[in-house]
């Protein structure tokens, strides 16, 4: 997984990397493997909140910008890196860490790997506009996986919850049928000028490797794709949701 590859600075002993770890992703043995692979890289550990402004500093002094935590971490660092211009290596430290896996990065041991020979992969980068709630005013934002809107985020919350004790179909049935007796409503989202409702639209970047909305490994992060899934509103989602 992870092609194609590209080339990036080999960085011996991991000098030159500058790694943001979030503390709220709960990371210490991941960051103390990474130091002990990584003698010569340097790792700023930061509270959730300071994260954006850590990475921000450690943009200006690194060869590598390297983050620690779950998918809206990497999604953060992704942001400064494409600003600076940086290649991004990341240590999944998260729940999920759909993202690192798809890059083949699973630990400590695969991250150093890459970073002292210089392996990498080239990865596209979604972008989204969306309106301030509070001022009205446009902003943008940036993903490396997926972006959702309806009942798609509270369904796969709910998927990872039973996936462990139940496995990953049986999971996503039950998701689906919390979902269809809460009290949610469709979306309305517009289409070439006119109104449409929707449970769901999911959009991923890259081709997701499964049908349906439990999206599985992507083999090329850099297809030039958006995987779109939609689910129309109407009186009887069941079918569609399941």
């Amino acid at each position: 997984p992870g092609r194609p590859r590209v080339a990036a600075p080999a960085l011996p002993g991991g000098a030159g990397l500058v790694l943001v770890t979030n503390t709220g992703a709960g990371t210490p043995q991941r960051v103390k493997a990474l130091r002990d692979a990584l003698p010569e890289a340097e790792v700023v550990v930061a509270e959730p909140a300071d994260v954006g402004a850590e990475l921000e500093k450690a943009a200006a002094r690194a060869t590598v910008l390297g983050v620690c935590g779950g998918d809206g971490t990497v999604n953060a660092a992704a942001r400064v890196a494409l600003h600076h211009g940086l290649p991004l290596a990341v240590l999944p430290g998260g729940t999920l860490n759909h993202f690192a896996y798809d890059l083949g990065v699973e630990d400590a041991h695969d991250l150093a790997g890459a970073v002292e020979a210089g392996e990498a992969v080239a990865v596209d980068v979604g972008r989204f506009t969306a309106e301030n709630a509070k001022s009205g005013e446009p902003k943008e934002g940036y993903f490396l996986n997926t972006f959702s809107m309806g009942v798609y985020p509270e369904l796969v919350r709910q998927r990872e919850h039973w996936s462990s004790r139940i496995g990953g179909k049986p999971a996503s049935v039950l998701a689906a049928l919390k979902i269809l007796r809460s009290d949610e409503h469709p979306l309305t989202a517009q289409f070439r000028g006119k109104d449409r409702a929707l449970w769901m639209l999911f959009a991923g970047n890259c081709t997701y490797h499964r049908p349906g909305f439990t999206p599985g490994r992507r083999l090329d992060l850099a297809d030039g794709l958006l995987d779109v899934r939609i689910v129309h509103g109407g009186r009887r989602p069941g079918a569609r949701l399941l």
